[in-house]
């Protein structure tokens, strides 16, 4: 049986994936259950650990799999594949050529490059296309997909060469991580915060350093709902 606050992270750690398609962090976590530092959230993730609902998996910062839920949270019975989260990398493991055979795909625009790093020129349109299966893309909006430029996101477990997929919309959440246009020729793929009347634009990299612009110059142009990687 869970504690309160283990039910609490648990719970809000599958809420954020479902909401935003990825999961929180451990500043996040600590935030939500409103606890003074990260190594409470540390021997939450151990008990959790412990009664068989997570596993850490080895060689990989802050990586961790989502064995079972409880009943209260959804759980299903015997039978139910585990999800993969990473640090703040998407819910889902990066699908392969071969998830692609065996799934229901669509085929999205592959507009262009996009810095994961110090911001390029706008994003070209090279008129390509790429398929990707048809669960990245549930619910309404337009989709594109865009391939990744450098290693600033690669804490989130976004790394240069991958491809995300990406939700068209102008507006975005605290934490969510957007393509931002900034001073409209710009851009870049950021976590996105606000910070006062200015726009926070931060990396998931300790080499690079978070920038701060005037709201007015950053437009979000999208927000990542996939990931693709070729191994």
């Amino acid at each position: 049986m869970l504690t309160q606050k283990q039910l609490d992270l648990l719970d809000f750690i599958n809420k954020r994936v479902q909401r935003d398609g990825v999961p929180p962090s451990f500043d996040e976590m600590k935030d939500a259950l409103d606890l003074r530092s990260k190594s409470g959230i540390h021997r939450l993730i151990t008990a959790l650990e412990e009664r068989g609902f997570i596993r850490r998996l080895a060689h990989r910062a802050r990586a961790l799999e989502i064995v079972k839920l409880p009943e209260s949270l959804g759980g299903k019975p015997a039978g139910f594949v585990p999800q993969v989260i990473d640090g703040d990398r998407p819910d889902t493991k990066p699908a392969t050529a071969m998830d692609l055979v065996h799934s229901d795909a669509v085929s999205l625009p592959l507009v262009g490059k996009i810095a994961a790093g110090v911001p390029i020129e706008a994003i070209e349109d090279t008129s390509a296309a790429i398929t990707v299966p048809s669960a990245m893309v549930g619910g309404s909006g337009a989709h594109y997909a865009l391939e990744v430029k450098g290693d600033s996101m690669i804490d989130a477990g976004i790394n240069h060469g991958d491809v995300v997929v990406i939700l068209e919309t102008s507006t975005a959440d605290d934490g969510d991580i957007v393509v931002a246009l900034v001073q409209d020729h710009e851009a870049t793929l950021k976590r996105f915060r606000r910070s006062g009347g200015a726009i926070a634009l931060e990396a998931a990299n300790p080499a690079y350093e978070t920038r701060v612009f005037p709201s007015d110059q950053v437009k979000v142009q999208g927000r990542l709902v996939g990931l693709i990687r070729t191994y």
